[in-house]
């Protein structure tokens, strides 16, 4: 009897979940046909447009633009076309999403043929040891470019060396745009690097990079400094200065300097040895030849690494460093890792920072510059 009432319970149980199970499946909303539109919208932008322009400008005229269906762009969308460098989207978009970007891209190119460029030909592809890729001109007319940084519409920020700064949108360079600090725009010197607040959509902040330049000495003189700035039409307003250099000098090389955020909000940059490698790199009383992290307002973080040193720049994550000027974090492991241009012969990348105390002048296989 007891197996009997045991059975027939398992049975009701089994029975009630498949009725859930099925009955969940029967309200669950359906995806529209206008959130898949706004998928492969996105898809194009963040996958294509690079090659293909924002606005599908960038096609060679071909058969399939003008078949009724679109199974020629879902082959070339999910098999790629190797000839040409164009790669294979099947690992990346599921089928639903390729038939949505063939659809998207069939939709809207130009009707007007004649206003295509084609994307790339078989001169213009350029191959590496490992890849296959093309260099195409988005923007031309600048001198010494520094630093980029996309808005979220897709326009770009770039930074000339020379001291301007210019906004790219719809094919079009702006103006200089206004409201920079006075910068020492000398040799090396000059504006620097661009970088977003990883929250810019809500805050608007925009650091930029620049070796400031002392207008309170007779001579020129300066040294790298951050500012953090709102652009509101082609100026920027509420400027901060959120980090200076010390101590100044008339050199006009080695000022670092480019600008990376963790994930915890703290900003990383480094400040070269400003061509004084005997000088500075191995003390902490100053900021030149060292790496430095800070909070995003400018403050200093309660764990860096000499935040009780006496005498030491409490901004300093590590030093001993020459003139690095790239930095990116690991994209496993978290870390910080950055390149640095050393003597010649010997550039290099460091790991894992901070190791507190990196190499320059205490031991180098590289030929100092004369």
């Amino acid at each position: 009897m007891k197996k009997t009432l045991s059975f027939t319970a398992g049975l009701i149980l089994l029975l009630f979940i498949g009725w859930t199970v099925l009955n969940s499946c029967k309200n669950t909303p359906s995806v529209s046909a206008e959130t898949i539109q706004r998928s492969a919208e996105m898809n194009y932008q963040n996958f294509c447009a690079g090659c293909h322009g924002r606005n599908l400008e960038k096609f060679a005229a071909k058969s399939w633009m003008d078949e009724e269906n679109n199974a020629s762009a879902v082959q070339s969308i999910k098999f790629g076309i190797e000839d040409i460098g164009m790669p294979a989207f099947q690992k990346t978009f599921s089928d639903d999403e390729i038939a949505a970007l063939a659809e998207y891209v069939k939709k809207g190119i130009p009707a007007d043929k004649s206003l295509l460029k084609p994307a790339a030909t078989t001169s213009n592809i350029v191959e590496s040891e490992n890849q296959r890729f093309i260099v195409d001109t988005v923007v031309s007319g600048l001198e010494v470019p520094w630093g980029l940084a996309f808005l979220p519409n897709g326009d770009m920020l770039i930074s000339e060396r020379k001291g301007t700064l210019h906004r790219y949108s719809n094919g079009e360079l702006s103006e200089p745009i206004e409201g920079l600090p006075p910068i020492m725009a000398f040799g090396q010197g000059g504006l620097l690097d661009l970088c977003l607040h990883p929250d810019y959509e809500k805050n608007g902040w925009i650091y930029f990079s620049y070796s400031a330049l002392n207008t309170e000495s007779k001579k020129r003189i300066g040294n790298t400094a951050i500012m953090r700035a709102r652009l509101q039409g082609n100026k920027l307003v509420d400027q901060q200065l959120i980090y200076k250099g010390v101590p100044d000098t008339d050199r006009g090389h080695h000022f670092g300097c480019k600008l990376v955020f963790d994930n915890k909000g703290h900003l990383f940059f480094a400040n070269g040895e400003r061509g004084q490698h005997f000088d500075f790199p191995q003390k902490l009383d100053n900021s030149n030849g060292k790496m430095h992290r800070l909070n995003d307002d400018g403050s200093i973080p309660a764990d860096n690494p000499f935040v009780n040193t006496p005498g030491a720049i409490k901004s300093i994550y590590s030093y001993g460093h020459r003139n690095p000027q790239g930095n990116a974090f690991h994209p496993v492991t978290g870390e910080i890792c950055e390149t640095e241009h050393g003597p010649r012969g010997e550039d290099n990348i460091n790991m894992k920072l901070p190791n507190l105390k990196q190499g320059c002048q205490r031991k180098s296989y590289g030929i100092h510059y004369t």
